[in-house]
């Protein structure tokens, strides 16, 4: 089931007729049947009547505050879910430091992994030889510096070597982008100091609270992390889970918006004086959250199971995967794109 989105400002959510409706000005914008909703995400200024927080509380729909730039406010969760038994688990793995790393390593791996397929793939389809070979050699790069992530022994050097990779894939991210009109000269988030930018922190928080829920309903701790650490009230656990998946659902997304003209640079507003000198405007925001919604419902063969699912499934079967490692003996094997 997807979640309910609710941006616009000024709008409150309702519960009449035994349904979530949103609502401004004494007419309602939309009403879906709670059936359908696995959580409610709401953006900016909009409220929420007791009515309705008391039914999705109850009902176990979870509801997630962002500011209308996608930055985490804050997230109201009915009654704990869980197996105690597997956070006892996991609190004694996220102890040991040997399968914390283990755990780290793998998921730095599958995030190198995944970054080169996606410039190999955009090194592919160039028309420009230029371009293609500016992208070919960052992928040789990303191989270069796989096997260093085995060698690590501390997680230090481990951020070190996925720093580099990271740094290496947005150095040349701006080659993937085929149409004139937007600008990136590297990776900023606070705050976005370009659209580019603001599209992509902006798809990486849906991704980390929709990688959040998955961690919430197999029953996993989401603030104890390996690979990030914990601090106060970061999930660092869906931070580490959703590593793999930026290039796959988030990048690739915000290039299909820039190159396929979904977005436009009338999408969004500039404040050079504000906090956020770039914001994605209403029209913007619908755009990219139909999309991104999209992306998730695409099926795939998933490349651990062999089975067909969604991937939105397969970011639940991330969680579920892990959760199986920390209670048996067999190593989490993150998702890797063929």
């Amino acid at each position: 089931m997807p979640p309910f989105y609710v941006h616009t400002q000024g709008a409150r959510l309702c519960y009449r007729d035994r349904r979530p409706v949103v609502e401004k000005d004494d007419q309602t914008l939309a009403a879906v049947p709670a059936a359908h909703v696995s959580e409610v995400i709401l953006l900016g200024n909009v409220s929420l009547t007791p009515p309705a927080l008391t039914y999705l509380l109850g009902a176990g729909i979870d509801v997630v505050f962002l500011t209308l730039e996608g930055r985490y406010k804050g997230r109201l969760v009915g009654p704990e879910r869980g197996n105690g038994l597997l956070r006892l688990r996991q609190y004694a793995r996220v102890s040991d430091p040997n399968w914390a790393l283990g755990v780290a390593r793998a998921v730095v791996a599958a995030k190198l992994h995944n970054l080169r397929t996606l410039l190999r793939r955009y090194a592919r389809r160039a028309d420009d030889p230029e371009r293609e070979a500016t992208l070919s050699a960052a992928a040789d790069r990303l191989t270069d510096l796989l096997p260093q992530v085995e060698r690590t022994r501390t997680l230090n050097t481990l951020n070190g070597v996925e720093g580099r990779g990271t740094a290496v894939y947005f150095s040349v991210f701006r080659h993937l982008i085929t149409v004139p009109g937007w600008r990136f000269e590297k990776r900023a988030r606070r705050p976005p100091p370009d659209p580019v930018n603001a599209l992509l922190s902006f798809g990486y928080t849906l991704l980390t609270h929709q990688m959040e829920s998955a961690v919430w309903t197999v029953g996993l701790d989401p603030y104890l992390g390996f690979l990030h650490q914990g601090a106060y009230n970061r999930p660092s656990l869906a931070l580490d889970l959703i590593e793999p998946f930026r290039p796959v659902l988030v990048d690739s997304l915000v290039l299909r918006c820039l190159n396929n003209r979904i977005l436009l640079p009338e999408h969004f507003g500039e404040d050079p004086e504000g906090p956020y000198p770039v914001r994605l405007e209403e029209e913007g925001r619908a755009r990219f959250i139909r999309e991104w919604e999209g992306r998730l419902n695409l099926e795939l063969t998933h490349p651990t199971t062999g089975e067909r699912m969604t991937y939105r499934r397969a970011l639940e079967v991330e969680a579920r995967q892990l959760a199986h490692a920390v209670l048996g003996d067999e190593p989490f094997r993150p998702f890797q794109v063929r």
